[in-house]
């Protein structure tokens, strides 16, 4: 396994270290832009580029990011997120109090990350996005009747898919190269007390 593919569980010390709003969008916005400086990062975030240099020094205490080698001077230093992927445990996974305050620290702003760059690409303008890229973007939301075997065959399928396509990409430069999010969600909803079964229910979004 190399470093592209490998996946790092968080101990409770990165995921402690990881556990404030501002870190996990310093975080999140290493992955989706790349390299940054603590200066470039607080252009971003609207804070001061001190602010931004402490919390990146935090991550970088537990190899969450890491210095770009060869790059930058002894006043301005580029970070980046190592590669390979994170797994974040959830609340329930945590034997502590306090591993359980961290954990869900962690994953509530992620999702509400998740949900702010969603809505950002939902209401941009069309005037803000190049052509070739304004029928490119979809959003889809469909509901299925399944068992939790079909359920898991689905997720199998997604993931694969998924797979073949980091595989394919990975790396890629260009002039017509741009970062995509690519989000999947498969899980159960709540049994409900009325609602008849087989209740075709699709709603699918272009845009």
């Amino acid at each position: 396994m190399d470093n592209e593919t490998q996946v790092r569980t968080l101990d409770a010390g990165a995921l402690k270290a990881l556990a404030h709003p501002l870190r996990v969008k310093i975080f999140d916005l290493l992955a989706a832009r790349g390299p940054q400086t603590a200066s470039s990062l607080a252009a971003l975030v609207g804070e001061n580029s001190g602010s931004t240099s402490y919390h990146l020094r935090a991550l970088a205490a537990h190899d969450l990011i890491r210095e770009v080698e060869g790059r930058g001077t002894a006043r301005e230093r580029w970070w980046e997120r190592p590669k390979g992927r994170i797994d974040v445990p959830g609340p329930d996974e945590m034997t502590s109090p306090a591993n359980r305050a961290a954990a869900q620290i962690v994953t509530s702003e992620f999702f509400r990350l998740r949900h702010e760059t969603l809505m950002a690409y939902l209401n941009r303008s069309s005037a803000d996005v190049p052509e070739e890229w304004r029928n490119v973007g979809m959003t889809m939301t469909t509901h299925l009747d399944l068992t939790p075997a079909q359920a898991l065959a689905l997720r199998e399928e997604l993931e694969t898919t998924i797979e073949r396509a980091i595989e394919r990409f990975r790396g890629q430069t260009g002039s017509d190269v741009r970062r995509v999010s690519l989000r999947a969600e498969l899980f159960d909803l709540p049994t409900p007390q009325s609602a008849p079964a087989g209740t075709p229910d699709d709603e699918r979004t272009a845009s």
